[in-house]
């Protein structure tokens, strides 16, 4: 490793901005990043197209450079320093790519070999150091095969070998699965992890895809316009989300609040009055149904799911609640006590003239049904 500070962090921005010049033309791509990746983690970035993910990583290996701002790799700065202190910091950076960008004229082990060449490993070395990556990635029986015998899976494994030849400390891995289907990317996440368990490699995880996120990363930052919108502990980040963005990506894996549409056809299906719980290892659903059972309510859960994610529970449940309005009033106002935010939504069937939205502190505003 060529840091000198073993307590810095594998990558950390400080102000970093990026603007992009075309003719009279700007384009900020980044705007006043800060950032700390510790090292041994897999970290997260995720954003829609244009939010400034891929940017961001090219500043990380130094093929980009900030317009304002320092960037540091394990305690070094790779910013402001000679091309030739570059080469040396991002000797200690693997790159993982969507396209694997093989060589189709070397096999699987000449890939793997390519940059050991490069730093001028010797032969014998070379040849083991290739034998010990295939083993790991668990390619050993297609050292000899060419890119166009490989699938897809095989070929990002290569990739991913290639990447750790020289044994880097930092390795990015920029939409590494979205060429892939969904079962190979489950064994290419999966490897990931392995490096990042077994070799102690700080791994940064490029995506938009959220499935993504919370199958391997420890914490998430979330990109939006070139900015830092959100940055959380990946559970965090699911169970409660803050900014926009981050609650349009969740929506795309968490299938657990029903939206406006679908609490217009159970308003219509359902007497009494929907409410939408959170629950967690504190708060289980059983808690939350012993509540309305007290109160003398009826209930029947209508939508919803629980996930588990870095060995914690969440998830939501919208619940069917029938019965006089002063024990409904009562049951909503004890399951927006506690944990919070308890209580997301609650709203009286379609039929009724109006609806209310009760929030965890227990303030209610009024809206017309649909």
């Amino acid at each position: 490793m060529t840091g000198t500070d073993s307590a810095a962090a594998a990558v950390e921005f400080t102000s970093v901005s990026k603007v992009f010049r075309v003719g009279k033309q700007e384009h900020t791509a980044l705007a006043d990043v800060d950032l700390r990746i510790e090292k041994g983690e897999i970290f997260g970035v995720i954003g829609y197209s244009g939010a400034g993910k891929s940017t961001l990583v090219r500043l990380i290996n130094a093929l980009e450079k900030p317009t304002s701002g320092t960037i540091l790799i394990s305690g070094d700065p790779i910013t402001g320093v000679s091309e030739s202190r570059v080469r040396q910091l991002r000797r200690d950076i693997g790159m993982v790519f969507q396209q694997f960008n093989l060589f189709r004229s070397r096999t699987a082990a000449g890939n793997i070999e390519y940059p050991l060449k490069v730093a001028g490993w010797k032969r014998a070395e070379r040849k083991a150091r290739v034998a010990e990556l295939l083993e790991f990635v668990g390619l050993s029986d297609k050292a000899t095969s060419y890119p166009d015998q490989l699938s897809g899976g095989q070929k990002q494994r290569v990739g991913i070998a290639r990447a750790l030849a020289t044994s880097p400390a930092l390795l990015l891995a920029d939409e590494a699965t979205s060429a892939l289907d969904p079962e190979t990317t489950g064994e290419v996440l999966r490897l990931l992890k392995k490096v990042n368990r077994e070799l102690g490699v700080t791994i940064v995880v490029i995506t938009h895809e959220m499935d993504v996120i919370r199958s391997v990363a420890d914490r998430v930052a979330v990109l939006a316009e070139g900015r830092i919108v959100e940055l959380a502990y990946t559970f965090d980040v699911f169970a409660a989300p803050r900014a926009a963005p981050t609650r349009s990506f969740v929506e795309t894996v968490l299938h657990n609040r029903p939206d406006a549409k679908e609490l217009e056809r159970l308003g219509a299906k359902y007497p009494g009055r929907l409410v939408t719980v959170d629950v967690d290892d504190e708060r289980g659903v059983g808690k939350v149904l012993a509540i309305a059972a007290r109160a003398g309510v009826n209930f029947e859960i209508v939508y919803g799911g629980v996930s588990t994610l870095q060995d914690k529970t969440f998830g939501s449940i919208t619940l069917a609640l029938d019965g006089t309005t002063e024990a409904v009033d009562g049951v909503i106002a004890a399951l927006a006590q506690g944990v919070a935010p308890a209580v997301a939504a609650a709203t009286p069937a379609a039929a009724a003239p109006a609806a209310t939205s009760t929030t965890a502190d227990g303030s209610e505003n009024t809206r017309r049904t649909a």
